[in-house]
This record gives C-alpha cells, sequence and structure tokens, in this order.
C-alpha cells in the first residue's frame, strides 16, 4: 500500500498534489480525501479521451464505453475490473475497493467527441467496467453531464449498475428516452443479506435495489436484471434462485440475464483468498470447476441454466432485449433570419 501523507484543511478535504508514478499516465490534478468518504482517496484526473472503442473480439453486444471512475468503493470480491488498477501501479485488492481515479472532465470531452463527423451514434455502455453510480458519484456528479452529451448528439446509451443514487438521475433518463434509445439495467445477483454483506461490502442492499427496479418501472422505463455472477456453492440453489427471481419479477422487472462467475487475471487469487477466510470448504469444489481457465465448465453452465429456465418462465422474466443499435441523425434545424439578440 502507498502512504499517502495528506494533510487536512479548515474544511475537512485534504489535497496531495504530488502525482504517483502510475497516475502521472493519464493527467493526475491531484488526490482528496473528506471525512465523508472515509478510507478512499479520490484522484481527480483530467482525462484525454472519453470514448473506449472494445476490441471485435470481446464479442460484447456494443462497441463504445464511458467510464467515468477508475476503481469502485462496491469493493465486490469477484469484480472482473480489478485487474485494471495494476497499470496504475495499485493493487487489484484493497486499493481497487478505496483509490478511486474520477475523470473530472470526462463530459466536457466527450461532448467534443461526439461532434466528430465520423461518429456514427452507436450505442454507448455505461457501466461496463467500474459503476457509474458508485458512492463517487454523489459528490463528482458526472453522470448529468454524460447523460446530457450523449442525449443532445443523438447517441442511444446503456447503463448498467448497482448503485441507488440512479434515482436522482431518472428525470433526466426519462427525458432523454424520448430522444434516443436508452436502457437501464441493475445487477443483483445475492438476495441473502448476510451473504451480500460479506461479497459486496460497499453496495445497496439487495431490498434497496428492488426498490430501485420498482423506481425506474414507475418512471416508465423498462428494467433489465443482471443476476450475474451466480456465485458456485454459494448462490446457485435453487431456492436461492427462486427466491431472487420472484422477488425481482414482484418489483416490476422487465427482463433478465443470469450467468455464472468469471475469474480472470488477479481477480482469481484476490476472490480465492476471500473464499478460503468466510468459506474455507467450498476452496477444493472452486480450485476443480475453474482449473482450466476463468470460465465454468460447461456441464456446469448447462446444469444452471437447466436450473434457472423454468423460473424465469415461471415468474415471465423475458430474456434480454436490450437494443444496441445505431441511430439515426438528430434534426437538423433549419436557419433562420437574424433576430434582434435580447438580454436574457
Amino acid at each position: 500500500m502507498f502512504a499517502w501523507g495528506m494533510r487536512w484543511d479548515g474544511q475537512g478535504v485534504s489535497v496531495d498534489d504530488g502525482a504517483l508514478p502510475g497516475l502521472q499516465r493519464i493527467g493526475l490534478v491531484r488526490s482528496v480525501r473528506t471525512p465523508a468518504f472515509e478510507g478512499i482517496t479520490f484522484h481527480e484526473v483530467l482525462c484525454k479521451s472519453a470514448l473506449n472503442k472494445i476490441p471485435a473480439a470481446s464479442m460484447l453486444p456494443f462497441r463504445y464505453t464511458v467510464n467515468g471512475y477508475r476503481g469502485c468503493s462496491h469493493a465486490c470480491r469477484y469484480c472482473f475490473a480489478r485487474p485494471t488498477h495494476e497499470y496504475l501501479e495499485f493493487d487489484c485488492g484493497r486499493d481497487f475497493d478505496t483509490q478511486v481515479v474520477v475523470k473530472t472532465n470526462v463530459a466536457d470531452v466527450l461532448r467534443r467527441e461526439l461532434r466528430r463527423p465520423s461518429w456514427m451514434r452507436e450505442t454507448v455502455a455505461l457501466g461496463t467496467n467500474t459503476d457509474p453510480y458508485q458512492r463517487a458519484e454523489g459528490r463528482y456528479a458526472l453522470m448529468p453531464g454524460i447523460i446530457g452529451a450523449l442525449t443532445d448528439s443523438g447517441t442511444g446509451f446503456s447503463i448498467l449498475t448497482k448503485g441507488t443514487l440512479l434515482r436522482r438521475d431518472l428525470p433526466l433518463l426519462v427525458e432523454a428516452a424520448h430522444r434516443v434509445d436508452v436502457s437501464v439495467a441493475v445487477s443483483l445477483a445475492v438476495g441473502d443479506p448476510d451473504l451480500h454483506s460479506q461479497v459486496e461490502p460497499g453496495t445497496p442492499t439487495p431490498q434497496a435495489r428492488l426498490g430501485l427496479i420498482s423506481a425506474i418501472r414507475d418512471a416508465g422505463l423498462g428494467c433489465h436484471v443482471m443476476v450475474a455472477p451466480v456465485l458456485p456453492g454459494l448462490t446457485d440453489s435453487e431456492e436461492h434462485l427462486d427466491d431472487l427471481l420472484s422477488r425481482i419479477a414482484a418489483a416490476g422487472a422487465t427482463s433478465v440475464t443470469v450467468f455464472g462467475l468469471h475469474l480472470r487475471g488477479s481477480t482469481r487469487g484476490w476472490f480465492m483468498d476471500w473464499l478460503a477466510q468466510t468459506h474455507p470448504a467450498l476452496v477444493g469444489e472452486y480450485r476443480r470447476l475453474y482449473r482450466r481457465g476463468a470460465y465454468l465448465p460447461a456441464d456446469y453452465r448447462a446444469m444452471l441454466q437447466r436450473r434457472v429456465a423454468p423460473l424465469v418462465a415461471r415468474y415471465r422474466l423475458a430474456p434480454d432485449r436490450r437494443s444496441f443499435r445505431e441511430q439515426a441523425p438528430p434534426p437538423q434545424v433549419a436557419p433562420t433570419a437574424a433576430v434582434q439578440p435580447m438580454l436574457f
């Protein structure tokens, strides 16, 4: 871990302008701690680009993403994005949870990129790397600017989040949905409150996220739910899945996707260390299941789908039907005769 040597000023916010080596690469402005976010350091940077193009080999249904943050205080033990912190010379474990990079100018940079003649208004995915509505968003409010930039350019977008802070932006999302394709998805894979506090300690509770699903639907928007990742031996029982999917349906979700845990890169070691401390009896089974790589074996995946399919049908939850198509250009406003400028 790093020694930060922060100082407190009269307003309770500490600043250290000495750039760390890994953060120098991405335009560090300052590092900040504040009592409202105890244990978390925000590293404010000025990014040079906002749109990230996804490699074709990824086989994802979208080609572009925007991430206003790197690192995530949700602290999900299984988060696949953990290894991305190593580029910044942080570790994938505790540093990922507590050293949060904030792209303070992301909305302005995004607006500039969306004005390029080459931009084809392909759907942009938000929340694919770290959660756009993690706690930091309450301080920095990057999402309203990102939503506005995409909407004004005629670009559709999708959001995936565990964060109930999305409620704040529901009016913006409803307005945006009148102009572009908007899809909203909530991630909810752990229904048991005790297990949730172990495996996703920084996230809103399952009940709070069920309330978020209902709020999204009450606002007139569809709500997809990602029941992922399913954790072998922890959340893959028929009893757990039945209870969770019934509550998701009762909350008003329109569709679901269910799939098992992936353990890529250094996330694997971080997760397995946690498993050994909290559920040691499962370590042998996980080593067997993941002995050939990051993905669950085909027979386990087939078993999970056999278990889930009748439950999804029972609760009338549709498969993922979110649109990731290109948008038509926004209508051009015809030039008008010059008018006398007004004071207001």
